[in-house]
């Protein structure tokens, strides 16, 4: 009886094992399941690696002050608003002003008219003179009365000019184009000039963004920018829309010593007004730009022994396998990796399942969905 049940048990459990192995034959006669896609080409910017982190800086910022003393009797703007170059934004009482040049006027018309009698009382005594009835003495005299007579004219000239001119310092206007900061003074503060503050206004149309690069960039840096405008976007988290693009303006002359980095600035239109100053930014710095290379998605990528390669599916009448295929590659943008050897635009890479896969094996093919096939990828900069 135990014989019996002995020789059962090893006769089931065959029957298991060559169910198994039967459902696992069927399986391989379907193919290694594997996600693939087609290497393609476009173009490729490089760009410093890892991306340098930037400021942003207003393009100019101007600190508003008084030109005249007095009372803040109007306020045309609100904190934070955009102004245009000469729009209106304080207003000094103007009385004092006024008064200063009525008084002017008043001057000159009273000199004015003592202007006229010494002109007057000069030719009358010339006349004498050349008839020698007065003498020199009298008409030296006449002629030092029109010429401080002349003098005191000239001064109430100047002076009219004055008082206009602080007549129109009541007006402080906006000397550029930009957004104002918080108010310093208020709506019936006197202020002084000088030395009262009223106000901040920077400039961000254009704007700059200052950054920082390792010192063995700078000879590449100053080559590509002697023969064309380098490109240079930014980005941050929350960002809306396409990145602001700008161009490299500027180079610093000094590597700073203690950290081995150079100092470059990008200037920005900055239209869509995405860039603040203060704010810190990811920039992407574009040295130069490979056209139409042959890319793969990254994850084609393998890194054996002998280097990197990739499976790249062979198709034939009956059905598909793979071939390991070794590459060189070059630099990785946006999740694709630029080929340099070893693989032709068009050809399919399995981009999932090589851990199941070796030289020779069958697959079952499903396309992957990353990257792209065409040149409207990620990877190719518009």
């Amino acid at each position: 009886m135990k014989k019996f049940l002995f020789a059962s048990l090893c006769a089931f459990a065959l029957a298991i094992l060559a169910g198994g192995c039967s459902g696992g034959a069927k399986k391989s006669a379907g193919g290694a399941p594997v996600l693939v896609a087609p290497a393609f080409t476009t173009n490729v910017p490089v760009q410093i690696d890892p991306p340098p982190v930037g400021h942003v800086m207003a393009y100019s910022t101007v600190t508003v002050h008084s030109q005249i003393q007095g009372m803040i009797s109007e306020i045309h703007f609100q904190e934070g608003q955009e102004v245009k170059q000469g729009d209106l934004l304080f207003l000094i009482d103007p009385r004092p002003s006024e008064a200063a040049l009525a008084q002017a006027r008043a001057n000159l018309a009273r000199d004015s008219g003592q202007l006229e009698y010494a002109k007057a009382n000069y030719s009358r005594d010339q006349k004498l003179f050349d008839s020698k009835i007065i003498s020199q003495d009298q008409l030296d005299t006449d002629k030092a009365s029109l010429d401080a007579a002349t003098g005191t004219v000239a001064a109430d000239n100047a002076a009219i000019t004055n008082a206009l001119l602080n007549l129109g310092y009541c007006r402080i206007c906006a000397p550029i184009d930009g957004v104002t900061g918080s108010l310093q003074a208020y709506l019936g503060n006197v202020v002084k000039a000088p030395d009262d503050t009223l106000l901040t206004i920077n400039q961000i149309h254009p704007i700059y963004v200052q950054f920082g690069v390792p010192e063995q960039f700078l000879p590449e840096i100053r080559t590509e920018m002697r023969e064309h405008p380098l490109k240079v976007s930014s980005s941050f988290e929350g960002l809306e829309g396409p990145p602001p693009e700008g161009a490299l303006t500027f180079i610093d002359n000094t590597v700073d010593p203690t950290t081995g980095m150079i100092q470059l600035r990008a200037t920005f239109p900055n239209t869509r007004s995405v860039l603040w100053p203060g704010q810190f930014v990811n920039v992407a710095l574009t040295l130069s730009e490979l056209t139409n290379i042959v890319v793969v998605p990254s994850q084609a990528v393998q890194t054996g022994q002998n280097g990197e390669y990739v499976y790249v599916v062979q198709s034939n009448q009956t059905d598909q396998t793979v071939e390991e295929r070794p590459i060189a590659v070059g630099i990785t943008y946006q999740g694709v990796t630029v080929i340099k050897s070893g693989v032709r635009a068009g050809e399919t890479v399995v981009t999932d399942g090589q851990l199941r896969l070796a030289p020779g094996v069958k697959v079952n093919v499903n396309t992957s969905g990353p990257a792209g096939a065409s040149t409207n990828s990620p990877a190719s900069p518009k």
